[in-house]
């Protein structure tokens, strides 16, 4: 098996490729600059997102990863017809968004696949990353991620909360911001609804809150570990000292936007005075914020449309109940594999 993936995937896909994938490459260069051709309106907005460059797509949306499977998918096909040009047979590859898993029945094989992958993504504005292209003759091992398979083989549970918390606190630190990680959360999170009794909740609290420091992209299940777990705290005091205490833990971290909207979420419906300096945090609290630039916007309705404080919806704000559903943190589940 040979492990392959793109190096800086969306900050390099030409946008032109996307007219080339929705038309034919024939096609779109036919018709470069015609309006009425779907890629082509696609490609200008990109640019225009991207101050006119034509290499790299915004990351970060559904949106955005919808365009790029388009163009990996066009990269698909086209690697197919290369291969079938050069008899080449025996062989399976997957691809999960720029990962590449190619079986073959010898490594010379591999070494003529990833030639003719390497030239296909080139002709996209892509690379391989090299220093993660590697082969294994242990298949199935070689499938399954590394932190998936240190997962696997520990053990993955206790009937104990505490050391079931410090059995994934063992493998956060081993295995940081990964997909196992954080669907084990999910399946402890799930555990901790259903229990009725929960004893040392500042314990269980304490290690919640150190992996999200040292996995970010675990926050939302970790916030919705903690906010159970808040419901366990004698008064609405008590609550409140341990959000503040989570909040200086957090500010002593850079970049902490994404957490202070989530530990917003958590302290709204407890005490909804507390201040967070993030720009969408501000909004909750009907403050000013900026967050994205209008200036350059004549119409006064479209600006008035443009208004951040209208995406608050304040009758789902009074609502908002203090304990996170699993249903709740789900709606994000998709960017953590």
């Amino acid at each position: 098996m040979v492990h392959a993936d793109v190096t800086d995937c969306y900050a390099d896909i030409y946008t032109h490729s996307i007219a080339w994938a929705l038309h034919t490459k024939a096609e779109a260069k036919a018709k470069k600059g015609n309006k009425s051709l779907l890629g082509n309106v696609i490609d200008s907005h990109i640019q225009d997102m991207r101050h006119g460059q034509t290499n790299g797509i915004p990351q970060g949306s559904v949106l955005m990863d919808f365009i790029a499977e388009l163009v990996l998918g066009y990269a698909d096909l086209d690697l197919s017809v290369r291969l079938k040009k050069a008899d080449i047979k025996k062989f399976k590859i997957l691809r999960y968004r720029d990962d590449y898993r190619i079986f073959v029945q010898n490594p010379q094989l591999g070494e003529a696949i990833l030639k003719c992958l390497t030239e296909v993504l080139i002709d996209l504005g892509l690379k391989l990353n090299t220093g993660k292209t590697t082969g294994s003759l242990q298949v199935v091992a070689s499938s399954i991620k590394a932190d998936k398979r240190g997962w696997l083989r520990g053990r993955q549970g206790d009937r104990n909360l505490q050391k079931h918390l410090l059995i994934i606190h063992a493998h956060g630190i081993d295995f940081p911001n990964t997909g196992s990680l954080t669907t084990a959360l999910s399946h402890f999170h799930e555990r901790l609804t259903r229990v009725k009794r929960i004893q040392n909740p500042h314990v269980l609290i304490s290690i919640a809150i150190d992996i999200a420091c040292t996995s970010p992209r675990t926050f939302p299940v970790c916030a919705a570990i903690v906010s159970k777990l808040l419901t366990v705290l004698d008064t609405k005091d008590d609550r409140v000292k341990v959000i503040r205490k989570i909040y200086r833990k957090l500010s002593q971290l850079p970049n902490t936007g994404h957490m202070e909207v989530w530990l917003q979420r958590i302290s709204h419906p407890l005490e909804p005075r507390l201040k967070y300096e993030e720009q969408l945090c501000k909004l909750v609290k009907n403050r000013a914020a900026d967050i994205w630039n209008n200036d350059w916007i004549t119409s006064r309705k479209l600006k008035a449309a443009l208004d951040p404080l209208q995406i608050v919806s304040k009758s789902k704000l009074r609502a908002l109940k203090p304990v996170i559903k699993p249903k709740e943190i789900a709606l994000f589940a998709a960017s953590w594999y």
